[in-house]
């Protein structure tokens, strides 16, 4: 699933390619891409007709684009494998095409491809920011928390909100409720430089040590923002089709058993929410009291 460097990278796309262009149409091909739009596709596509997209923002995983008149967006979440894609409005069509908006200019359009159809696009109200008074969100992901590459971010407070939360470090970096946009991959990429295993509980964690895990966070993602995000298949595009390149610097996501670049143990792979986690035995040892 694509975390918050792949949505930042969709998000710049779309503000150079979208932002002051206005709707001349929209269709929605297939309904379950908007199906968190309670008033059907009908609606979704009316809404969109004749309104001015304004430049797109994000949070975490979420980017939306306001529309003119600022009291409402379209919001998107990508999935397993959504793609927002521009492109001249008559190439053919994708296979997997749910979504798509041309404009009264007559330039290049934008599509919602997804393969697996667990991404989503809806119109929300824009509601006041809890963590920046002076912006807007919408209304289905205000209880969102800030991420860490936010000015809005305060890490004073999820400080705090981590030692009350009584859980493994990894498990509280995925919840979105106390930071935003970190997945699995960057979790685990956070927790490697920081030498900390993802079953540390939260509660034992110092000031000091909550610095450094949020440090390596906001590195690893500027770094995997820098070249485009992490592609490990072609679901994961830029609003060009291009692939994002940081899979090849990963030092410890999806590399059980070769070599820690820092130590040179075998890197480890652990079960983890129905999922994996990856760490060094040795940089990265088990504490004793570990929390799942």
């Amino acid at each position: 699933m694509p975390e918050l460097p792949e949505v930042e990278v969709v998000r710049r796309g779309l503000e150079r390619w979208t932002t002051g262009r206005t709707v001349a149409a929209a269709e929605v091909l297939h309904p379950r891409s908007v199906r968190r739009h309670e008033a059907g596709p009908a609606d979704f596509a009316g809404r969109l007709a004749g309104r001015t997209l304004l430049g797109p923002r994000r949070r975490g995983k979420y980017l939306w684009i306001p529309l003119d008149g600022e009291e409402e967006a379209v919001l998107a979440h990508l999935g397993m494998s959504g793609q927002l894609l521009v492109g001249e409005p008559d190439r053919d069509r994708e296979k997997h095409l749910r979504v798509r908006a041309g404009f009264a200019d007559g330039g290049l359009d934008l599509r919602f491809v997804d393969q697996r159809t667990f991404g989503h696009l809806m119109v929300a109200d824009l509601v006041p920011d809890t963590f920046d008074k002076a912006a807007l969100v919408p209304e289905p992901i205000a209880h969102i928390a800030a991420d860490p590459l936010e000015d809005a971010f305060d890490a004073e407070v999820f400080f705090r909100a981590l030692r009350r939360r009584k859980t493994g470090i990894k498990r509280a970096l995925l919840d979105q409720s106390l930071i935003s946009g970190v997945g699995n991959i960057y979790a685990d990429e956070a927790l490697w430089r920081a030498r900390l295993h993802w079953a540390r509980p939260t509660e034992t964690m110092t000031r000091a040590e909550a610095a450094r895990v949020l440090e390596a966070a906001q590195e690893v993602m500027s770094a995997a923002l820098a070249v485009g995000g992490t592609s490990f298949d072609s679901l994961y595009v830029n609003v060009n089709g291009e692939s994002g390149y940081f899979e090849r610097s990963l030092d410890a996501y999806g590399r059980r058993d070769e070599p820690c670049r820092r130590c040179g143990a075998a890197i480890r792979r652990d079960e983890f929410m129905n999922r994996s986690s990856y760490s060094c035995p040795v940089c990265q040892p088990r504490p004793r009291r570990a929390r799942y």
